[in-house]
């Protein structure tokens, strides 16, 4: 049996740099231009060279295969894993609003993973704390430029930030952020908000020290505390009028830094606007970073109601007589509204379908978090005849799968996945 190796190559693309030179699936990297290669980072920057040299394994023995390559050109490359050198760097916090510790059981065993690994923020925007960086994590980040960076700040105040993460080095952010900065790496960092604990006064403080480091910090986001059925009994979710205050906080603060930066730099996601029921801000208010934050809950609602007429022209293709949207029950009230615009525009019955998440906990409300189980509950009384539209967003996992491991198909009836965002 052949033994397992990460920099296993999987795919190679036809006519690429790549399969013209030679290089096969199942070959192993172990260098380019004679530099070992830990990760994909690696790969990446040691491939804008226009000539490579790539030094495999195959069946047993070493070979090297030489690329010539115009810049951009892509290298047509797939590997087992995007990590090499090691497993990924795993969380040294412990804290008891981690929505990962909150996961119930039986999901696949990817979903309990807590990473904290400075690559995978550079390469998917992953959010990380920086309390499990090494000397050589510090000096890698610098020399290879890895930027942008996304970090988990929470509070700025050192023993606040200890507090929340139950770490002795979460309370050096300040220090570690400038270092980034010095460095010339962009970051953006967010703030998960928790009842009593890092917003109010606490919150001021983290803004206003984020923001003394702008631009090198680009942008703040605060989000409210994630919480499931499986949460620390000493954990609650924000009253609507304890969300009102946030919101009127973060918005205060946004204006006044919009005067003082020319940007609004701190962006509240979009739960605390459909929370208190107020209007989401246009896309020029997120500041041209949209694309930055969208993955953290800013500015979704947003892309949704401006392609809307798009998103509109397509759901009518479907055809009728009537169609059921799911959603969870954050999105359906703004939801309802396009049905119903909808309904009157086509002449198809348009139904919102907000689905109660028994799974996670009915304190769990947005679509990304629903499970088929849940969905095939809440669809009991709905017509076999219906067409059942469903985000995208409950279908990310592997193989295009839900959190609970089903297809599309598993809901045996006529379903349309449509893109969310």
């Amino acid at each position: 049996m052949t033994a397992y190796h990460p920099a296993t190559i999987v795919a190679v693309t036809p006519g690429s740099a790549a399969a013209r030179a030679g290089i096969r699936p199942g070959d192993h990297l172990l260098a380019l231009n004679g530099q070992p290669v830990r990760d994909v980072i690696d790969v990446q920057i040691y491939a804008a060279e226009p000539e490579l040299v790539f030094t495999l394994e195959r069946d047993g023995r070493r070979v090297q295969r030489t690329i010539q390559r115009r810049y951009g050109q892509p290298l047509g490359l797939e590997f087992t894993e995007e990590l090499f050198d090691g497993p990924l760097h795993v969380c040294r916090n412990a804290c008891d609003f981690c929505f990962v510790a909150q996961m119930p059981p039986g999901l696949r065993p990817s979903l309990y993973v807590k990473d904290d690994d400075y690559r995978l923020s550079f390469l998917h925007g992953n959010y990380v704390t920086l309390t499990n960086l090494a000397e050589q994590d510090w000096t890698r980040i610098a020399e290879q430029f890895l930027s942008p960076l996304y970090i988990s700040v929470h509070a700025t105040e050192p023993e606040v930030r200890v507090g929340l993460l139950r770490n002795p080095r979460a309370g050096e952010i300040l220090a570690q952020l400038t270092r980034l900065v010095e460095a010339g790496i962009e970051l953006h960092t967010q703030a998960v908000l928790i009842p009593g604990r890092n917003d109010g006064e606490h919150l001021d403080r983290t803004i206003a020290d984020l923001a003394a480091l702008y631009p090198g910090v680009a942008s703040l986001t605060v989000v409210p505390v994630g919480l499931t059925r499986e949460r620390d009994p000493g954990l609650r979710p924000y009253t609507d009028a304890e969300a009102a205050a946030v919101l009127m906080q973060t918005l205060d603060w946004q204006r006044r830094l919009r005067a003082e930066l020319g940007v609004g730099f701190v962006y509240p996601s979009d739960e605390w606007y459909i929370r208190t029921g107020r209007p989401v801000p246009p896309l020029a208010a997120y500041d041209g970073l949209h694309d930055a934050l969208i993955e953290n809950g800013v500015g979704m609602v947003r892309h949704f109601l401006d392609a809307w007429p798009e998103r509109q022209a397509e759901l009518a293709t479907l055809g009728g007589p009537h169609q059921v949207w799911i959603t969870g029950a954050l999105f359906a009230p703004l939801l309802a509204e396009c049905a119903a615009a909808f309904s009157q525009t086509t002449g198809i019955r348009a139904e919102v379908l907000p689905v109660p998440n028994r799974f996670f906990g009915e304190t769990v409300t947005v679509a990304g978090l629903l499970t088929v189980e849940d969905i095939l509950t809440a669809l009991d009384e709905t017509p076999s005849t219906a067409i059942i539209v469903a985000p995208n967003v409950i279908f990310r996992g592997p193989e295009g799968r839900s959190l609970d491991g089903h297809t599309p198909a598993d809901l045996a009836r006529r379903v349309y996945v449509v893109r969310e965002t």
